[in-house]
């Protein structure tokens, strides 16, 4: 199994909907496009990104949203070394109908009272159905693997939520750690690293808003 060297995750840069939230209204949200400041933020997170992988091949997954594909486009990697596809199951938490704002913002309140993970919106998604499809992903993720001449960097561009479900999914995390911990910025990114002892370990945590607060012995 040639497990790469390591995984890379990518928030997508600033963009329409970070700003100004009546968009929703007018756009569907996989429509919305970065903004001047976005593409600025992936253009410079381009910078670091290609000297990580140096002159290394690269297997890269974008989510289908017009967003996380400005942002891979902006990261400027050497189209011969990457082999790029699109991942609908790496696409942002559904939030169901965005045309009234104003329920919007109180079903976002429920959530923050009920929990991200558990709560589902109307006619959208929970964080525990999002979990459930990047699970899938990493299945097929890890199936690629068995290909001896797999790339040895994998780059994935995505949301800030399913980027902390897929280090959930891949850390065994709790819920009370999911839930404990922030989105990173945007076009900020976390690198999972593989290890001589053959494990992973991320490069830098998330930040927490709180102390997760577990509920039996698995805390």
């Amino acid at each position: 199994m040639a497990r790469p060297r390591r995984i890379v995750l990518i928030r997508h840069g600033e963009s329409e909907g970070n700003i100004d939230d009546t968009v929703y209204e007018r756009e569907p949200d996989h429509a919305l496009a970065l903004t001047g400041a976005g593409m600025r933020q992936a253009a410079e997170a381009g910078v670091a990104v290609r000297e990580m992988f140096g002159d290394e091949r690269v297997s890269a997954y974008v989510s289908p949203y017009r967003r996380t594909h400005q942002t891979f486009r902006e990261l400027r990697l050497d189209p011969a070394r990457v082999r790029v596809r699109e991942e609908p199951r790496l696409r942002e938490q559904d939030w169901g109908n965005w045309q009234d704002r104003e329920d919007v913002r109180r079903q976002k309140a429920y959530r923050d009272a009920y929990g991200h993970f558990f709560y589902r919106f109307a006619q959208g998604e929970s964080g525990a159905d999002v979990y459930d499809r990047v699970g899938a992903f990493l299945e097929s993720l890890w199936r690629s693997f068995e290909d001896p001449h797999h790339p040895p960097n994998v780059l994935i561009v995505t949301h800030g939520l399913t980027m902390r479900l897929f280090c959930m999914r891949w850390f065994h995390w709790t819920v009370a750690d999911f839930e404990s911990l922030s989105n990173p910025g945007n076009a900020e990114w976390r690198t999972l690293l593989l290890g001589p002892d053959g494990r992973y370990t991320l490069d830098r945590p998330f930040e927490r808003w709180c102390e997760p607060l577990p509920y039996g012995a698995t805390g």
